[in-house]
């Protein structure tokens, strides 16, 4: 395949949104620099609304604009049952989760898991968050760089490190508050410019939106009756759906990049109503990511086919710079780094607190002192080298299908903790060491289960529910009980505002 270069018009759009989004980590700088409260929850003072398009944009990525439509143009829309299982767990998350982090008025989702089953857990699933979020963004770094890379001769290498240290900057800078807002205006970027792609592909292709549908349905493009079938297909809805409950749990129970958002707003009805906000806007992307991958199947079909040597994880950043005009491309390939840069700054900042509340502040200070600023910044840096290390090892392997990938990070290193949490809430008999046989034995099994046919969705229903119930039923052979929440903390109520009043020590 020939490269077609970005041309020079191009690079002015994309450098000019990358020092656009540099102002608003300088913008944020000062009101970042007072204390660690502010620097990782922005003090509380967050709109709902704007919560909730960051929970969304944090959790879509570059994952979701590059891999979305990679899937639906490789076999069809049968993984946009992950997004409806998100409307599936926000009654959970808004009756049982909430009120336990927002009562606790915890920095770190993990401070939860020393209360409910001491220290050990504490730190265990701490660091489990920070190896799954390096990871993550290896995967994250590594799609843009896929995306310019695939078109232009210019070094990963360097493409690489220009998106890791300018998030890593202005992550740096303006902590939760610059994060949050760089959301917002990332969340409207990748909108727009998926709804631009769709729109341009439907006037290019001869016969429009009747042609696309058309090869769509021939080719069982969307969604059929085989979908619901059970087994080892890949297409399979309903384990789709249920593993994505699972992998969505983890998500917004046991991941500190989102439950961090949770302390965000002023209240609990604030925070609900910022979840309701991302699921909405979960729905928006069905339509959008699954409708971009149909699109340029049917483009490419009527077009003599995708050209040989393309990776299938750049098919869209491939569409834009060989179809669009110059300056547009360079907007739509600024999309997919806004993407990339809602999560990799979330993470960033999250696996701060984590090293900051989890470990500096509660194993080496006597009282929390709150001025750990500085240190939280060091680690942002150290944290988005790490990262970019690991996704120049995907960029020299040029990986594709980086979904699965990152489905079978989620199992093997997220769910089972998931399970953790869950077990702590809804149960009474769960204690530390039947918890830590549980994650144990969910690791092993995910890790051994990944090697079979079955579909990243099932490895994450599986491991959960073995975290779950061997974490139960162990719990027996002990009989230390655990430690019963509701008694080691009490509240007063103001409203719908719940301030903590004290807490066991």
């Amino acid at each position: 395949m020939d490269k077609v270069g970005l041309g020079t018009f191009n690079w002015v759009v994309i450098i000019t949104y990358l020092i656009a989004m540099l102002a608003v980590g300088l913008y944020f700088t000062k009101r970042a620099g007072k204390n660690t409260d502010e620097f990782f929850t922005a003090g509380g003072k967050i709109p709902a609304w704007a919560a909730g398009f960051s929970i969304y944009a944090t959790t879509l990525s570059a994952i979701t604009y590059m891999s979305t439509p990679e899937q639906a143009f490789l076999t069809d829309w049968s993984y946009a049952a992950g997004n409806l299982a998100i409307f599936a767990i926000i009654p959970i998350l808004i009756y049982f989760y909430i009120p336990f982090f927002r009562k606790l008025n915890v920095t770190s989702a993990y401070e939860y898991l020393e209360v409910r089953f001491g220290a050990s857990l504490r730190v265990a699933g701490s660091l489990l968050f920070i190896l799954f979020h390096i990871g993550r963004i290896a995967i994250v770094v590594y799609l843009p760089t896929l995306a310019i890379t695939a078109v232009s001769d210019i070094n990963p290498i360097l493409v690489a490190s220009i998106i890791g240290i300018l998030c890593i900057i202005y992550t740096f800078l303006g902590g939760m508050e610059g994060v949050i807002w760089s959301d917002v205006i990332q969340g409207v970027i990748l909108l727009g410019g998926a709804v631009f792609i769709i729109a341009i592909g439907i006037n290019y292709i001869n016969g429009g939106l009747s042609t696309i549908v058309t090869d769509a349905l021939e080719n069982d493009k969307l969604i059929t009756s085989g979908n619901f079938q059970f087994g080892t297909a890949a297409a399979a809805i309903p384990i789709i759906f249920l593993g994505s409950i699972f992998n969505n749990l983890h998500q917004y129970t046991a991941s500190q990049d989102v439950v961090q958002r949770y302390q965000t707003t002023k209240s609990i009805k604030e925070t609900n109503k910022s979840l309701w906000t991302n699921g909405i806007l979960a729905l928006v992307t069905i339509p959008l990511f699954y409708g971009m991958g149909t699109m340029l199947f049917s483009y490419y079909s009527n077009s003599g086919g995708l050209p040989e040597g393309v990776n299938t994880s750049a098919v869209v950043p491939y569409f834009i710079v060989t179809t669009l005009p110059a300056g547009v491309a360079g907007l739509l390939i600024a999309a997919i780094f806004a993407a990339a840069q809602s999560t990799i700054s979330s993470s960033l900042n999250s696996i701060s607190a984590c090293v900051i509340t989890d470990f500096k502040q509660r194993f080496f200070e006597k009282e929390r002192r709150g001025n750990d600023v500085l240190l939280a910044r060091m680690i942002v840096i150290i944290a988005g080298i790490l990262g970019m290390t690991a996704a120049l090892y995907l960029v020299s392997t040029n990986r594709a299908e980086t979904w699965n990938l990152f489905l079978d990070i989620t199992g093997l290193f997220g769910v089972p903790i998931a399970a953790v949490f869950a077990l702590g809430i809804l149960t009474k008999r769960a204690n530390t060491p039947g918890v830590f046989i549980g994650l144990g034995t969910a690791a092993a099994v995910a890790y051994f289960v990944q090697g079979t046919d079955l579909t990243p969705f099932a490895v994450s229903m599986v491991s959960f529910l073995v975290s779950f119930i061997v974490g139960y039923l162990a719990s027996f052979a002990f009989s230390d009980k655990g430690k019963n929440i509701k008694g080691l903390t009490i509240y007063t109520k103001d409203d719908d505002y719940v301030q903590p009043v004290s807490k066991a020590q």
